[in-house]
This record gives C-alpha cells, structure tokens and sequence, in this order.
C-alpha cells in the first residue's frame, strides 16, 4: 500500500497527468462544437447533418464515451509508456530495489497508481463531454430532453466500468512496450505505431485486427448491432467483437501485459 500512494502522489505532481487529460477534453470538445455547427446549416448534406447524433441525448452517453476510447486509447498508450519508460531512465526501480522491494510488486503497485489516475481521467472527460454535447446540442437547436432518461442513466455506470478497463488495458500495453524497451520514448514510438499500424491493418485484415488491443477496447461499449465505433480519427472499425466478448479480450491483454512487465522486470539487469 505505501508503494501504491507514493506512486500515487508522483502522477498527481507529474504534468504529463494533466497535459494529456487536457489535450484529450480539447480535442473531445472540438469535435462535439464542430460537428453541431456544420451539421445545423440549413444546407449541409445528409451524411453531415447524421453528425448530431453524438450531441443528441440519450444516445450521445454513448457516443462520447466511444469517442473517449477511440482518443483516449493513444493517450493511455503514452501514458503508460511514459511512467513505465520513467522508472528505468530516472533511477527510481532501481533505488526501490535497492531498498528491498520486490520487483514485482513495486510494478503491479505503480500499475495500480496508473490505473486510478486513468479512471479519474475517463470521469472528468466523460462529465466534459457531455457539457461540451449539451452546448453542442443548443447550438444545433437539438432537444436534450434524453438527456435524463432513466433507462439510459441506470446503464451509464456499467459503461464506464467497461470504458475504464479498456482504457486500462491499452495504458497497459503502453507500459508493458516501456518496461521492454526500458526506455520512455522508444516505449511511446512502438506505442504509436501499435496505435496506428492496428488502425491500417483494419482494413485488410479485420477479422483478425479485431482481437488486437485497441479494437477490443473500442468494442466494449458498442451496441450489439452496430458493428463498432470509429478510431479517433473518424475511420470506421470494418469487423468488431460483440461488447462482452471484447471485455474478454480487454482482460486477456491487460493481464498479459502486465505478467510481460513484471516478468522481465524480474531478469532484468537493473543494476549500475
């Protein structure tokens, strides 16, 4: 438990925990007041205006919280890898060490610390998000009146267990590529081209790409039916899990990351 608060307490002072938070509620809230401007004009095309569905209630919960998995995944993945990478190059594993903690233990721990400050970043975007959609939704001169529909309301906590888990696994991933390559900014680049490499692989390989990481996090929340959501830059998942199949996914690859990560922290020269 000390390992976990002290970890605890380096992310709240770190400004990465709330640079990236900001950058993901900015780019959210672009989007939201984008898409209500242009699809309101009078003259804009069907496809467009089919845009006001994500600041339309109750349907929006949803749409923002796919939107946050869809950004939020290459955030997390640099969020993990960063705090991951940080261990090795700052000396603080190894000054742990030193002292006599278990290596496992002191990076399941830092993980967990990683974990909450995830969820608290998944909340506070989700509550932006749907203040942005409601803004979004006057400006279009859509109806908010589901926004309290209760049948939906009652499902909002179980989606954000989902969303957060997703979130957790691909920060995860993040952190298990870092601790391999012992190093923040290699862990961040193959991080990245994960991210963008399994984006491009949807389109010819998506009966496949849909067991990858990122696209089982964006599955867990879809509704059955609808084949998915898109990637944060709008490109449509072709092939994807049903919701809890991907939440079996999700969980495969979080703790695989995670036995990765402390597996080799365990044989690692750390020593010097």
């Amino acid at each position: 438990m000390r390992i976990f608060v002290a970890s605890l307490r380096k992310l709240v002072r770190r400004p990465a925990s709330f640079v990236i938070l900001g950058i993901l509620i900015g780019l959210l809230s672009l989007i939201l007041i984008a898409v209500a401007a242009t699809a309101s004009q009078p003259d804009a095309p069907p496809g467009q205006r089919a845009g006001l569905l994500l600041v339309t209630f109750p349907g929006a919960y949803t749409s923002i919280l796919s939107f946050i998995l869809g950004l939020g995944g290459l955030f997390a993945v640099i969020y993990g890898a960063a705090i991951a990478g940080s261990e090795w190059s700052w000396g603080t594993l190894k000054s742990a060490v030193a002292r006599g903690e278990s290596r496992s233990r002191y990076q399941l721990l830092s993980f967990a610390a990683i974990a909450l400050m995830i969820g608290v970043g998944v909340l506070i975007a989700f509550g932006a998000g749907i203040v942005v959609a409601v803004i979004g939704a006057n400006i279009a001169g859509v109806s908010t009146d589901g926004l309290s529909d209760a049948e939906t309301l009652g499902t909002i906590p179980e989606l954000l267990g989902r969303g957060w888990l997703a979130t957790v696994e691909v920060g995860a991933l993040g952190f298990a590529i870092a601790t391999l390559a012992r190093s923040q900014l290699a862990g961040i680049g193959a991080g990245i081209a994960f991210f963008f490499g399994e984006q491009f692989a949807t389109i010819f390989l998506s009966d496949v790409v849909k067991y990858m990481p990122f696209n089982a996090a964006n599955a867990v929340v879809a509704t059955p039916g609808e084949g998915g959501f898109s990637d944060g830059g709008g490109g449509p998942v072709i092939s994807s899990l049903e919701p809890n199949e991907a939440l079996v996914v999700v969980v495969a690859w979080l703790v695989g990351s995670l036995l990765v990560a402390t597996l080799f922290t365990e044989r690692a020269e750390i020593s010097g």
